[in-house]
């Protein structure tokens, strides 16, 4: 359970991640979209930052990834012109592919796939045969 601080900065570290890597450094991606920031986990004493990347369009993640990771000091300093006034360290920034969304629609499909019987009908038609439910009081 991450304490409110991590928590705080985890929230300001994802915004201002994602408006660093898609205002500041474009170019970093030759003009691509840039990745989109899933998730950021802080550790307790706010000196490291996992930075998780969800990489929707395209199969060159891993050499996406390896841009960013590449440019992580050029990213951490940009970061740090616009959090100065509200951190007083900018942690070390650890950078993750995040394939939650790709997992997810692999999920999807494969329970797509599956052929499940539908369920079989109750011919009890009678009163006599339907179990009854237990009487809690007497005047039920």
């Amino acid at each position: 359970m991450d304490s409110k601080r991590q928590q705080k900065m985890a929230s300001l570290l994802q915004q201002e991640l994602a408006a660093v890597l898609q205002r500041d450094l474009p170019h970093l991606f030759g003009g691509g979209m840039a990745p989109s920031i899933s998730m950021v986990k802080v550790t307790p004493d706010l000196g490291q930052a996992r930075v998780y990347l969800s990489l929707l369009l395209g199969n060159d993640a891993n050499e996406r990834i390896e841009i960013v990771r590449d440019n992580a000091k050029e990213i951490r300093h940009a970061l740090a012109k616009r959090i100065r006034k509200t951190a007083r360290v900018v942690p070390e920034l650890i950078f993750f592919h995040d394939d939650s969304a790709a997992y997810a629609a692999h999920m999807d499909e494969v329970l797509g796939t599956l052929d499940i019987p539908a369920a079989p009908k109750d011919d009890a038609t009678n009163d006599e045969e339907k179990p009854t439910r237990p009487r809690l009081f007497k005047g039920e």
